[in-house]
């Protein structure tokens, strides 16, 4: 990535080498044997939507950054170098332990510790204590739980905050879960969405003006 430091750029070859190795096994699995082993994959972003969220958060100079969904972290990694580029701070959200301890350790390797605080467990429920407003969102876990994230964060969402939901055209099973959490989105008054083919799909919403 652009200006990215020699750590960092380590630490994603190793991430690179992960997603090669997983990649071949999932084409190998049906979509009911993925979702049996879902809690032992990365499943990523991809390069492209995680370089995306990067440009999001600096153009927005983002400083209260949200994921929700860490995994094995490779997301993690590049909001981390996002928000020391903004000065801001990522709050990176993981239910599994063994998830969030790989994912530590991996920022670390990349330098990025600083910026990073990490919640460990339900984020519906932790979202309650979340600072804000929050300038950024990334939506990244278990799609039944995207709506439910949305109503826990949406009351502390700044004005022009970004939320980017992947997964949102594949896997094709899960476009039923997708399809209704865009309906939810929208259905907001003040934030305006777009579904985007990049990676997986994601939708991009912003919250374009203040409530009434």
């Amino acid at each position: 990535m652009r200006d990215a430091s020699p750590e960092f750029e380590q630490v994603l070859e190793t991430y690179r080498h992960h997603m090669e190795e997983e990649q071949k096994l999932v084409g190998s699995l049906s979509p009911e044997q993925e979702h049996a082993r879902r809690d032992s994959l990365l499943l990523p972003v991809g390069e492209d939507v995680a370089e995306l969220c990067v440009d999001l958060v600096v153009a927005r100079g983002a400083q209260v950054i949200v994921e929700l969904g860490s995994s094995f972290g490779f997301s993690t990694l590049y909001l981390a170098e996002a928000a020391r580029r903004t000065g801001g701070v990522l709050y990176s959200y993981e239910i599994k332990p063994e998830k969030q301890a790989h994912a530590r350790e991996r920022i670390a390797e990349a330098g990025l510790s600083p910026q990073v605080q990490w919640r460990l467990g339900d984020a519906v429920t932790l979202l309650a204590e979340q600072q804000g407003p929050i300038d950024f969102v990334l939506l990244d876990l278990w799609k039944d739980l995207y709506i439910p994230c949305l109503e826990a964060f949406y009351p502390n969402l700044a004005l022009n905050g970004l939320v980017v939901a992947d997964n949102m055209l594949y896997p094709k099973y899960l476009r039923s879960d997708a399809a209704a959490y865009r309906k939810a989105v929208r259905a907001k008054p003040d934030i305006e969405a777009v579904l985007l083919p990049v990676g997986q799909g994601i939708d991009l919403a912003c919250r374009s003006r203040r409530p009434a």
